[in-house]
């Protein structure tokens, strides 16, 4: 566990630990491909920019951004969900489509259980509880091809499109009649 994280389970972490998962024939396997790492961040990057351009102007999801000066490896692609979709019943829907895409780091750092001790509690640090909700990782790999990228994206459309009728559903079913509201003045389809 500890040479793992400190990570029992996936995402969850009970203590500190390192990454110490690396054996010595593992080491020279890796040092060989070493001198492939160049390129193959290069093939990231060039995927990364494909998926800037076919997920430019999709309504309910934000692409990563690069601040100017630095440099990205692209190790993951993750997009953000937006308000009014449900990123897990996205997730469903691309998966159903055949699309590997994923959740990584789906519980912040403050409330994993090898940080407790520190107090910091649910609601402690808002930003990064949001996008533990929010973001939703995309297949990319120094391989993918342009047309895989194509499908994902369409599929990523398609559940987007999907999951907001969904969500659009639940806030109907919880809505009170109409002329019943909470007496707020707020709108209960707001979101």
């Amino acid at each position: 566990m500890i040479g793992d994280h400190g990570s029992g389970r996936k995402y969850e972490h009970e203590r500190l630990g390192f990454n110490s998962r690396l054996d010595a024939l593992q080491a020279v396997v890796l040092r060989a491909k070493l001198r492939r790492l160049p390129a193959w961040n290069d093939a990231r990057r060039a995927a990364a920019g494909r998926y800037d351009l076919l997920l430019a102007g999709l309504d309910g999801v934000t692409t990563p951004r690069t601040a100017p000066g630095n440099e990205h490896v692209w190790h993951l692609y993750a997009v953000r969900i937006g308000p009014g979709r449900d990123r897990d019943a996205v997730l469903a829907a691309l998966h159903a489509a055949g699309v590997d895409a994923g959740v990584h780091y789906p519980v912040p750092v403050h409330l994993q259980p090898a940080f407790r001790h520190l107090g910091h509690g649910e609601g402690a640090f808002p930003v990064a509880e949001r996008a533990a909700r929010e973001l939703l990782t995309l297949p990319l790999y120094p391989q993918i091809t342009g047309g895989r990228q194509e499908r994902v994206a369409e599929a990523l459309a398609k559940a987007l499109a999907q999951g907001r009728r969904w969500r659009v559903a639940e806030h109907l079913a919880e809505a009170p009649p109409p002329g019943r509201g909470s007496g707020s003045g707020a709108d209960p389809l707001r979101w």
